[in-house]
């Protein structure tokens, strides 16, 4: 029980003597945060409007509002940088989580009120864009005409990062990715296919052995592309040497086709890709691997939990049907929960 005895005890429960009430903290706004987070991404104001749409005048404008509301200076400014304060490091980890949250429930509104309308953002590997987009585009014309399909074509490290960060809603790349926070919704398997000079010794032959990989001259896509690595582990598995020579790689599964027609090597194609790439060029011929043929799996990945997960989940049956027109095994649909 508290007691008071007139002025001396009012004047008590006041602020001590000599010390000035910190200013209450003001409630943010989401522009303001929007503002913050682009530059605690970026460090620089110009390239952090730029990437909201925002005129930098405005951006630094939001950010001083932010801390004048929150009561602390969150970015340190010189002429030449901009830093983060250490209570903006903190601030900025916090400031992201609540776009995220804001992000996710926006999201869940717009797809329990219309499902299939709205912005669709696609990530989709360079090795089987050109190859299952024709089908993917005609399957969103056909079937969801409201849907905003917005295509990006990056390499998968690029892909996960835009998936993490909210830039891309679902993501169509060859798996398993085992990545913690992502689920797969597999769509098929198709079989690698090896392609040769017109004279090769291999060419025409619907029983290639997978040891044939150890000695022959094999050239590849650059780094970074996951089709690369799992022309790799298939050499591995059929017992090429670690470390054995690639002198000759290539950006795409174009240039590469053209390296092999003008004999500098042989290469793997997925089955999607073998038409595309292979039918106007008499330079060339195909070899088939014995059963069981080397393959890869290509899906549908999206965030765990995403608020528009059972709508990926159906976008992705949809799909797997559409795809079955293609010299692929489709996989299973999950069975429902």
């Amino acid at each position: 029980m508290a007691i008071s005895n007139g002025a001396g005890g009012a004047a008590g429960a006041g602020a001590p003597r000599g010390r000035t009430a910190a200013k209450p903290v003001k409630q943010p706004s989401l522009a303001q945060l929007r503002a913050f987070a682009a530059v605690a991404e970026h460090l620089h104001f110009r390239d952090a409007a730029a990437a909201i749409g925002m005129s930098q005048p405005a951006l630094s404008g939001a950010v001083s509002a932010l801390e004048e509301a929150l009561g602390v200076q969150l970015l340190e400014r010189t002429t030449r940088r901009v830093l983060l304060s250490p209570a903006g490091s903190r601030l900025a980890v916090r400031a992201k989580a609540v776009l995220e949250a804001v992000g996710s429930l926006l999201e869940e509104a717009e797809a329990v009120r219309a499902p299939f309308t709205g912005v669709l953002r696609l990530g989709v590997i360079p090795t089987v864009a050109p190859y299952l987009l024709p089908t993917v585009l005609r399957l969103v014309h056909d079937r969801y005409p409201e849907l905003d399909l917005q295509v990006h074509e990056e390499q998968t490290s690029s892909l996960l990062d835009g998936l993490a960060a909210g830039r891309l809603d679902v993501l169509l790349l060859a798996v398993p990715l085992g990545v913690p926070g992502v689920t797969e919704l597999p769509l098929f398997d198709e079989d690698f296919v090896l392609v040769m000079p017109q004279d090769h010794w291999l060419g025409g032959r619907t029983d290639v052995p997978r040891e044939a990989l150890r000695e022959l001259d094999l050239l590849l896509l650059d780094e970074g592309h996951c089709l690369r690595d799992q022309a790799l582990d298939i050499c591995r598995e059929a017992g090429r040497e670690e470390g054995a020579a690639v002198t000759t790689t290539a950006a795409g599964l174009s240039t590469l086709v053209q390296l092999v027609a003008g004999g500098l090597g042989v290469t793997l194609l997925p089955r999607t890709a073998l038409r595309v790439e292979t039918s106007r060029n008499d330079r060339l011929v195909t070899g088939y691997f014995a059963d069981p043929a080397p393959s890869r799996r290509v899906a549908l990945a999206i965030r765990s939990g995403a608020a528009r997960q059972g709508e990926f989940e159906e976008f992705a049956g949809v799909l797997r049907g559409a795809l079955g027109v293609l010299p692929v095994r489709l996989c299973p649909s999950p069975p429902l929960p």
